[in-house]
C-alpha cells in the first residue's frame, strides 16, 4: 500500500520546482512515497527539467492551465480517487489508494524529517482529516494563510474593512488568520492552506475531489469545509516548518487578486448565502463586488499572466 502521494501543481516555476522536488527526495523515514507533478501548460522548460532531473516523478503534462483544483484532480483521478457523485464512485479496494495525499506548491521546501513527522501525526490522530505544517516566508515571517478560520460573513467583513489588520491580536477581529494565536501552538483550526496540506484517504473518499469552480484560492477552504461538515477535524502542526516563497508565479498579477474575490464569492454563495439575512447578504455581495471591481480595473491597466497554484 502506498503511504503518501505528493501532488505538485506547477506553472512556470521551473527553478522553484527543482528545489521542491529535491527537498522531497531528501526526506527520510519509513514510508513509501510517490511524487506526481501536474504541469499546467508551462512554457519555461519545467516538464523537460522534471524528465531529465527527476525521472522517478510521475509527470502529468496538461495542455491547458485549468487552475489549482483542476491540476490536483488530474492527479487524484490518476491514483483512483473519484467524485462522490459519479457513477464510478471510490475504489472498492482501499489498498489501491494512497493512505495520504499531500498537496504541495512548487515554491516550497520541505525539511528532511517533514514528511515522516506529518505522517506520524496523522497516524496518531485518526479523527484528523487534514493537517498542515507551519509555513514561513523567505524573510522568516509566518505565512498567515497556513492556519485560518472559515470566511463567514462576519469574519470576511472584519477582513474587508481592515479590522483584522488594525487589531490582529483581538480574538474576534483576528479570526481570519488566527493572528491572536501563538504560531508555535499545535491546534485545531478550520482550515490550512493548499500550498502544503496532508489529507487522509478516507476523508477524500467521503467528500470527493476539489471543486473546480475555483481557479485559484478558495478550493482548499472549500475542501476543509466539506470535510468539517462530514465530521473530520483539521489541525495546524507547527512541529514541521516548510519554507514557502508565496505566489512565485502570480505575485505581480492583478488577476490573482481578482481571483481571490471571485473565490470568496463562490464560497459564500455555496456555503453561507442561504442562511444569511437578506440585508447582510446584499452587503456581503456588495463588498465582494467592490473589491473585485478594483482588481478588474488593475487587470485592465496591467494584463498579467496567471498561475494555477494555491496561495
Amino acid at each position: 500500500m502506498l503511504d503518501l502521494l505528493v501532488v505538485v501543481v506547477n506553472y512556470n516555476t521551473c527553478d522553484y520546482l527543482y528545489d521542491c522536488l529535491a527537498s522531497l527526495y531528501a526526506n527520510e523515514g519509513d514510508f513509501s512515497l510517490v511524487v506526481c507533478v501536474v504541469d499546467n501548460a508551462s512554457c519555461d522548460g519545467s516538464c523537460e527539467m522534471v524528465r531529465e532531473r527527476f525521472p522517478q516523478v510521475h509527470l502529468i503534462s496538461s495542455c491547458v492551465n485549468g487552475g489549482f483544483a483542476y491540476g490536483n484532480n488530474l492527479a487524484l483521478r490518476a491514483y483512483g480517487f473519484r467524485d462522490t457523485d459519479t457513477s464510478e464512485g471510490a475504489s472498492e479496494d482501499d489498498t489501491e489508494l494512497p493512505r495520504y495525499v499531500m498537496l504541495l506548491n512548487p515554491d516550497t521546501v520541505v525539511p528532511p524529517d517533514g514528511l515522516q513527522s506529518l505522517l506520524s501525526f496523522m497516524d496518531a490522530h485518526p479523527h484528523v482529516g487534514i493537517c498542515g505544517p507551519k509555513l514561513v516566508l523567505e524573510d522568516g515571517s509566518l505565512d498567515l494563510a497556513c492556519r485560518r478560520s472559515f470566511p463567514t460573513p462576519a469574519v470576511s467583513f472584519y477582513r474587508m474593512v481592515g479590522l483584522s489588520r488594525l487589531f490582529p491580536h483581538h480574538p474576534v477581529f483576528g479570526r481570519y488568520n488566527l493572528t491572536y494565536c501563538d504560531p508555535d501552538q499545535e491546534m485545531e483550526v478550520d482550515a490550512v492552506v493548499g500550498a502544503c496540506m496532508v489529507v487522509r484517504r478516507e476523508a477524500i473518499q467521503q467528500v470527493g475531489l476539489l471543486d473546480e469552480s475555483y481557479f485559484m484560492y478558495g478550493e482548499d477552504l472549500d475542501w476543509a469545509y466539506r470535510m468539517h461538515q462530514a465530521g473530520w477535524k483539521t489541525y495546524y502542526y507547527p512541529a514541521v516548518t516548510v519554507r514557502h516563497v508565496k505566489r512565485a508565479a502570480s505575485r505581480h498579477s492583478p488577476r490573482a487578486q481578482m481571483e481571490f474575490y471571485r473565490a470568496m464569492r463562490i464560497f459564500y454563495i455555496k456555503h453561507y448565502a442561504s442562511s444569511t439575512p437578506r440585508l447582510l447578504h446584499w452587503l456581503v455581495l456588495l463588498g465582494i463586488g467592490l473589491r473585485s471591481g478594483f482588481a478588474k480595473i488593475q487587470l485592465a491597466l496591467s494584463p498579467p499572466r496567471l498561475t494555477g497554484q494555491s496561495g
